[in-house]
């Protein structure tokens, strides 16, 4: 069985950074590219990072890009999201997903839970 569990959200103040991390288990983790997304109360859910399997590639939108990093350690099963600058509109509930293939291709199957990340102004 397939577990996604984020950790490392939290309430910081506008400017101020989190990581969060995306602990994976039940699957081939250094043959999967991941993703992060988030969704803000009424709004749907959006794109925030990709990597690809070995971490040579990353994707970001222009709204994170400069100020979240995506990073991954295949040894821990783990995907990072390093967040700084935070913005009061990067509030929401931020997923992990695993892709189905080594390299990005936006097509996630499985999901994680969420974990709530509050910036206030």
């Amino acid at each position: 069985q397939v577990h996604l569990v984020e950790s490392g959200g939290g309430l910081v103040q506008a400017g101020g950074s989190l990581r969060l991390s995306c602990a994976a288990s039940g699957l081939t983790f250094s043959s999967r590219a991941m993703g992060w997304f988030r969704q803000a109360p009424g709004k749907e859910r959006a794109f925030v990072a990709a990597i690809n399997w070995n971490g040579g590639r990353t994707y970001s939108p222009d709204s994170v890009k400069g100020r979240f990093t995506i990073s991954r350690d295949n040894a821990k099963n783990t995907v990072y999201l390093q967040m700084n600058s935070l913005k009061p509109e990067d509030t929401a509930v931020y997923y992990c997903a695993a892709d189905r293939a080594a390299w990005s291709t936006g097509n996630y199957d499985y999901w994680g839970q969420g974990t709530q990340v509050t910036v206030s102004s």
